[in-house]
């Protein structure tokens, strides 16, 4: 029996995700996390240190961590333990800690950017007036995780928003409190964020006695 036209180009495309690693990427481990500080502090880049240390700590989709302004993040001139912004996508508000690596390396940052409130923390390099593009985000990542020996495809910038995330349920067990600071609008959401399976719901009740 001769098969149609149609389904002859069908078995001739080739598979749309041929070659590339399918999935959730991986989140990074706190030995990574201080891997790749090293290897910014190695080199200078200070910028990059306080991109990177923030998205960590924001938990941050990264259309929104690259549109963050000064102003959402300086307070009398100094750097705020918490901070709010809205989230791009769901138009919900969210808020997130700014720990002492964070808030140090943003003041560093900030001290040699200068500019007013109104300036995005992370400035374009071809537009001055517009702020660090996805596109370049997402190559920053890929040359951080690449610099400490990473796979870069298994990598990438929903692994530095999953980071914390995660490690904050592996600590505690505590759903309700990852969606929050998450800002997912259903816990179910998060359980796929996560990667939560059944093994990890068992693991987290056989350490729980009553």
């Amino acid at each position: 029996m001769e098969m149609s036209g149609t389904e002859l180009t069908a078995t001739k495309r080739p598979v749309w995700n041929a070659g590339r690693t399918v999935g959730a990427k991986r989140a990074l481990k706190p030995k990574q996390i201080w891997e790749i500080r090293f290897y910014l502090n190695q080199r200078r880049r200070i910028r990059d240190r306080a991109l990177f240390d923030l998205a960590i700590d924001s938990k941050l989709r990264g259309c929104d961590l690259v549109q963050i302004k000064i102003g959402d993040l300086v307070s009398g001139g100094q750097i705020r333990t918490r901070a709010i912004v809205m989230q791009q996508k769901t138009g919900r508000p969210v808020q997130f800690e700014l720990l002492p690596d964070a808030r140090a390396s943003l003041l560093a940052w900030l001290e040699r950017r200068g500019g007013t409130v109104d300036d995005y923390v992370f400035p374009s390099r071809i537009d001055h007036n517009g702020h660090l593009s996805t596109r370049q985000y997402a190559r920053l990542v890929d040359e951080w995780v690449t610099g400490v020996g990473l796979m870069r495809s298994e990598y990438g910038t929903h692994s530095l928003r999953r980071t914390k995330a995660s490690i904050i349920y592996r600590a505690t067990g505590n759903l309700r409190a990852v969606q929050i600071l998450l800002g997912h609008s259903k816990i179910e959401n998060t359980v796929r964020y996560l990667g939560i399976d059944v093994e990890d719901a068992l693991a987290l009740a056989e350490n729980t006695e009553i």
